[in-house]
């Protein structure tokens, strides 16, 4: 039955990626306020399908701690899922991906248009000012960047290196602007390159946001602390 499941899930999830592609050109002439709320609505009904497909339902918590305006989220990541789910929480996240996805027909031009963050892994220092500077950019529009510190995903309970960059870019933030970590166990339910789909419910938690000000290695050790301790937990969690 978990097969059956699975193999439909995937099959509505890249099938309803696929209509999204081919449907969206229709809002290209239309500011990117249309866009983001087309992305919202596609998040939504991926969710729906999961929960009654797949049995896989999803909580957030802490949200109390999301800061209103403008932040810089960074967030653990195992899966798909928080690459749309964010939709749900955030007004009007911008997510910082690789150049290559650019390249992507279809999705990249629809990428530009909501004005995510591309980074050319190849392009070393000037990759990371451009980085830096879009996101004090982007914060300063009062939206919010989100930015997964590992870079990649990685499997539940295992820890990724922590890529200087994040600390760059807390550094440049205004004072008024938080870096908010957030927690997941996507990982456990959605695993990265995996076809199965294992019920049950993701949980996400937003922690304490860490405003400027702090000292860049003391501020990593907090960032990487408070995400996969509490990540850690969520792994045992109902």
């Amino acid at each position: 039955m978990s097969f059956i499941r699975s193999l439909v899930f995937n099959v509505f999830f890249y099938g309803w990626l696929i209509l999204l592609l081919l449907s969206s050109w229709i809002l290209m002439p239309f500011n990117r306020t249309v866009m983001r709320q087309g992305l919202k609505r596609w998040s939504r009904t991926a969710l729906l399908v999961m929960k009654y497909c797949c049995g896989i339902d999803y909580r957030f918590i802490g949200l109390e701690k999301l800061p209103k305006g403008p932040a810089v989220i960074a967030c653990k990541h195992q899966s798909t899922w928080e690459t749309f789910a964010l939709y749900l929480i955030l007004e009007d996240p911008q997510y910082i991906l690789k150049q290559e996805l650019m390249n992507i027909p279809l999705w990249g031009w629809y990428a530009r248009k909501s004005q995510h963050i591309a980074v050319d892994r190849d392009a070393g220092a000037k990759a990371l000012r451009n980085m830096v500077e879009e996101t004090v950019d982007r914060v300063n529009l009062g939206r919010q960047v989100i930015i997964f510190p590992e870079g990649t995903r990685s499997e539940p309970g295992t820890r990724g290196r922590y890529h200087p960059g994040v600390a760059a870019m807390y550094k440049a933030l205004p004072e008024h602007v938080p870096m908010v970590p957030m927690a997941l166990n996507s990982g456990r339910h959605w695993g990265r390159r995996k076809f199965w789909i294992t019920p049950g419910t993701i949980t996400l938690e937003v922690l304490e946001p860490i405003y400027p000000g702090m000292d860049r290695k003391e501020f990593m050790k907090l960032l990487e602390t408070r995400i996969e301790d509490a990540s850690e937990r969520l792994l045992t969690a109902d």
